[in-house]
């Protein structure tokens, strides 16, 4: 059985909206959140109010509602300028999964793929249940890395719940360890292995980390602003504080990779084709932590799906290059509005 489908028919291109963004010269602080109630616990939420347009008028402009998830390692706070720029159209919320951020551990302490996509479809309930313009309505579901992956398989299994869904480098499912990557980490499968990794994680200082995860994310880490990294490195003193922290870390990375174990590729790769939500792939071309290879098979096998490769872009696009991956987003929404309103159905209403 090969890795990953073979690529047949390119995914068409993503169109990039000509929408007036906010300017992005100011460093936004993180949005305030609130915990939230999921299955056996909570998440910390964080919450960006819609801002409406740049260079119009409020009255009749479009107010969507969009769900951010992270990835392994990752925080709510990795949204923080993506949802700023989107809030011309969006109210948005970004979730940290359970344990990561400021949310607490899952239920005993299982770090799983079903456990991360249960969290996620309880949010989007939340979400969709709140009173206001959007109320009822599905939501706009945007995922990186490990959130990509748990995304898709959300959009899969409750596409009632997603009106489109953007994945940024998704971990989809191969049997290969990214050369990035050191190999022995796939000694976490192993029992006992885990705790010793944790122990080795608590003796690398808080700048280690960041340094180390710029250089491994990011195409450009050079230009990583000075501000972005102190906020970064506050973070993870933060987390540090946190006594299951790194667990959280080690045992996900053992859920994800026990994942495609268990299931085999084929599982979230046949979840891809059966996709229903207006699908938007979105990579990286230096991505050294998912291969950039996969981003034209990935865009293939979903149905009618578009993609954008940013070709000195890393890891994480929606930290490194908001702006384009903001009008990428915009462009996919904007083009189901008119396709909408083309086809007799009120792009504000459908969906509800």
């Amino acid at each position: 059985m090969s890795e990953v489908p073979a690529l047949d028919a390119p995914a068409a291109a993503a169109t990039l909206s000509s929408t007036a963004l906010p300017s992005p010269a100011s460093m936004l602080p993180p949005w305030k959140g609130e915990d939230l109630p999921v299955h056996g616990g909570e998440v910390f939420v964080r919450y960006t109010p819609w801002a409406g347009p740049v260079d119009g008028a409020d009255d009749g402009a479009p107010r969507e509602r969009a769900l951010y998830v992270h990835g392994l390692g990752g925080a709510s706070t990795n949204w923080t300028d993506l949802a700023g720029l989107l809030a011309v159209r969006f109210e948005g919320w970004s979730l940290d999964l359970p344990g990561f951020g400021r949310s607490q551990p899952p239920p005993r302490g299982r770090y799983s793929i079903r456990g991360h996509v249960r969290a996620v479809v309880d949010v989007l309930e939340y979400v969709v249940a709140q009173p206001g313009e959007a109320a009822g309505r599905p939501v706009h579901l945007l995922g990186n890395s490990l959130g990509g992956l748990v995304s898709l398989l959300v959009a899969s299994r409750r596409p009632d719940l997603v009106a489109s869904l953007t994945l940024i480098s998704p971990a989809m499912p191969v049997y290969r360890v990214p050369p990035a990557f050191n190999r022995l980490l796939l000694l976490l499968l192993l029992p006992g292995v885990p705790s010793l990794a944790e122990r080795r994680l608590a003796g690398i200082t808080p700048e280690q980390n960041v340094r180390a995860m710029i250089r491994m994310c990011f195409g450009e880490p050079g230009r990583v602003p000075h501000e972005r990294v102190e906020q970064a490195v506050q973070e993870f003193r933060e987390r540090a504080e946190q006594p299951w922290a790194d667990r959280a870390l080690t045992r996900s990375m053992r859920g994800l990779i026990t994942s495609y174990l268990r299931v085999g590729a084929a599982n979230a790769w046949r979840a891809a084709r059966s996709l229903q939500p207006p699908t938007l792939v979105i990579w990286g071309g230096r991505d050294k932590l998912v291969d950039p290879s996969l981003a034209p098979r990935l865009a293939a096998a979903v149905p009618d799906a578009r993609l954008l490769v940013l070709d000195t872009v890393g890891h994480v696009a929606m930290l490194e290059a908001p702006e384009p991956t903001a009008r990428a987003v915009l462009g996919l929404v904007e083009g189901l509005a008119t396709a909408r309103s083309a086809g007799g159905v009120d792009a504000t209403t459908a969906g509800s």
